[in-house]
């Protein structure tokens, strides 16, 4: 059964889905012809993909915070999911410096409260936690991590995320296994593409400096790490719900990243969207702030050889894609236009992939 046979129909929820991967997830959803239904808090930046694209149309979405047990328990009750994407987080390394104590509270008491809502929820087949790449302990190998390796990331976003990954599994063996719910985490690496407006991001970064018609900052080029198109990332995470929802022997975890090429030095990565733009500088400038880790990469060869999932688009298409919608964009397209870039590089991808 393909995902467009699967999904159609199906109920299903995405915390944090007014953020940059809910934003894209949720319009793939739709194209899908599922019932979708978000739970988060307003959008998180401004501008933000969710708005320009009035991703909100064809779907019901609740503002609410993740932190809130008691209003995501009626959100379960009321619309009764069968499979649930947890993305809702403090995302971001450099906040997690900031702001330690919400970073914590999001990250871990959210799991919580999803996982909490899932164990009281007869409906719900399918969970999977959308954790991140930094959950394991950075030894600066230059081999890829796998899944058995240690999970321990030191700055809080990163730690706070190896703990979402402890308490899931926690709840998995001591409550949702014998209720033979399928529980899966998903460590995706640097994910790029249009519509994303965080902080201290380097794509959202270039895009700003076009914009404002500046040099490019970049503070760290010779960190390396795994980037990849927001699609190859998301019909990751559909291809797991969707097998451990027919086949529960299918739950694990998994590392969802690109191939050698997509790992790759910041610079370089600051260079190919300059050439794909046109027009643009990159300047190096340290700004001595916290510590980041120097080299990531992700071992894949878990999810490709159980679920057969590989990448479809290459770290040169992932720019072309990500350059393509963000011209559109800085040029003030209206939103018929931005939503049609949207869907067209959606069906796109499936086309490629063969999804």
């Amino acid at each position: 059964m393909n995902l467009t046979e699967f999904y159609k129909g199906k109920n299903v929820l995405i915390t944090g889905h007014t953020g940059f991967k809910g934003a894209w997830l949720c319009e793939i959803l739709k194209l899908l012809g599922a019932a979708v239904t978000g739970y988060s808090l307003e959008t998180p930046t401004e501008p933000s993909m969710f708005n320009l694209c009035e991703i909100e149309k064809g779907m019901t979405s609740v503002i609410g915070d993740i932190r809130d047990l008691n209003k995501l328990g009626f959100v379960f009750e009321q619309y009764k999911p069968e499979i649930i994407f947890h993305l809702a987080a403090q995302p971001i390394v450099r906040e997690g410096y900031k702001n330690p104590v919400q970073t914590f509270e999001t990250n871990i008491m959210g799991t919580v409260n999803v996982l909490e809502c899932v164990r009281q929820t007869e409906c719900v087949k399918s969970l999977l936690n959308i954790t991140t790449d930094k959950v394991y302990r950075n030894n600066e190998w230059t081999w890829g991590y796998r899944e058995n390796d240690e999970l321990c990331g030191s700055d809080p976003y990163s730690n706070s995320k190896s703990c979402s990954e402890l308490v899931t599994f926690s709840y998995m063996k001591s409550f949702l296994s014998n209720d033979k719910k399928a529980v899966s985490t998903a460590r995706a690496g640097n994910v790029i593409g249009g519509g994303d407006f965080a902080a201290d991001r380097i794509i959202p970064d270039c895009v700003r400096a076009a914009q404002n018609r500046k040099d490019i900052i970049v503070r760290n080029p010779q960190s390396t790490r795994p980037y990849q198109h927001v699609l190859d990332a998301l019909f990751g995470y559909l291809l797991i719900a969707q097998k451990q929802f027919e086949d529960i022997s299918f739950a694990d975890n998994y590392n969802i990243g690109p191939d050698n090429d997509g790992c790759c030095e910041t610079g370089k990565l600051v260079d190919l969207f300059s050439e794909k733009w046109g027009g643009l500088k990159r300047v190096d400038k340290s700004d001595n702030g916290c510590h980041e880790a120097n080299f990531l990469k992700l071992d894949c060869s878990k999810i490709k050889a159980r679920l057969g999932w590989k990448p479809v688009w290459n770290l040169e298409t992932a720019i072309t894609k990500t350059v393509e919608w963000s011209k559109l964009f800085v040029d003030g397209s209206s939103t018929d236009k931005l939503k049609v870039c949207t869907d067209k590089q959606i069906n796109e991808f499936i086309l490629a992939g063969g999804y």
